[in-house]
């Protein structure tokens, strides 16, 4: 189902909970681990504040977008695999300038509980790119050890993105050395899933196409962080590695979202991380599902 407008309103200001959707015999459920805020002008440069004075519903109470920030996880029967690992046991000030504000994460491990999954059950950690927010779990040592959370398993990452990793940290890069395994575009890394490369936002971003019962559902990382990007594809974040090539991605990913059967995965869309893109006289338009 859809959520109200009220409702839809509500959740565009705050990040997401556990939501779960089914396809055929795949579950796949947002696994929260904590949240930053964004200065929506310094985030999406080609904005302007008459534009974010028009659509305040976007907005905290601090004039920040919050971005949800956590995991998706994919089960098909005794099988689990994650795609990212969130932001880890840690927490940043807002940065003095540019996008980012206040920072945490640290309740990916909890959601995994409440989900029924232990850590140990995770097969393998498939990353979109190198950002520490979605790489946090798979190198930070886990609470009370001094190993990360899924130490035994593979973390899955495009070659593309593993050959730039000069660009990452050092400290995250050794973290992640020992369990790397990199993966071609079009791979199938579990049943049903399949890695895309789709640069742009970093060298070799990467999204992922999971297919069961009829549907597919594409987690598409960071290729938008924003549901208002759907109906303005050419606003490219600051971050974009790239920002003409991630603009011509983002315009093709909109035009396939609204394709039958198909569903968005957006990680960083507030409380309206599952949803569809419909198109009407306005163009398209990111309507969210509930989980």
């Amino acid at each position: 189902m859809t959520y109200s407008a009220l409702d839809r309103s509500e959740r565009l200001r705050r990040p997401a909970g556990i939501r779960s959707l089914q396809l055929g015999d795949t579950r796949v459920s947002y696994v929260p681990d904590g949240a930053v805020q964004l200065r929506p002008r310094d985030l999406l440069p080609a904005t302007t504040s008459d534009l974010w004075a028009a659509h305040p519903e976007y907005l905290d109470e601090s004039g920040h977008l919050v971005a949800s920030i956590g995991g998706l996880l994919v089960e098909r029967g005794d099988r689990a695999l994650l795609i990212d690992a969130g932001f880890g046991p840690q927490s940043w000030p807002p940065a003095p300038d540019g996008p980012r504000g206040a920072i945490h994460g640290g309740a990916l491990l909890d959601s995994l509980a409440e989900l029924g999954r232990r850590p140990e059950e995770i097969e393998a950690v498939a990353i979109t790119h190198l950002h520490p927010d979605h790489t946090g779990w798979a190198w930070h040592p886990a609470p009370g050890g001094d190993r990360p959370a899924f130490a035994h398993a593979d973390y899955l990452v495009a070659e593309p993105e593993w050959s730039r990793r000069d660009l990452v940290d050092a400290q995250e890069v050794a973290g992640l050395a020992p369990r790397i395994r990199t993966v071609t575009d079009g791979q199938e890394i579990f049943p049903g899933v399949r890695m895309r490369i789709t640069s742009g936002h970093s060298p070799g971003h990467a999204e992922y196409v999971i297919t069961s019962g009829g549907q597919r559902l594409i987690a598409f990382g960071d290729a938008l962080h924003s549901s208002i990007q759907v109906s303005n594809p050419d606003w490219s974040s600051v971050w974009d590695h790239d920002p003409v090539v991630s603009a011509a991605h983002r315009h093709r990913l909109v035009a396939e979202l609204a394709e039958p059967d198909t569903i968005g995965f957006g990680i960083h869309f507030a409380g309206v991380v599952f949803g569809r893109v419909q198109r009407n006289g306005d163009g398209p338009t990111w309507t969210p599902l509930d989980g």
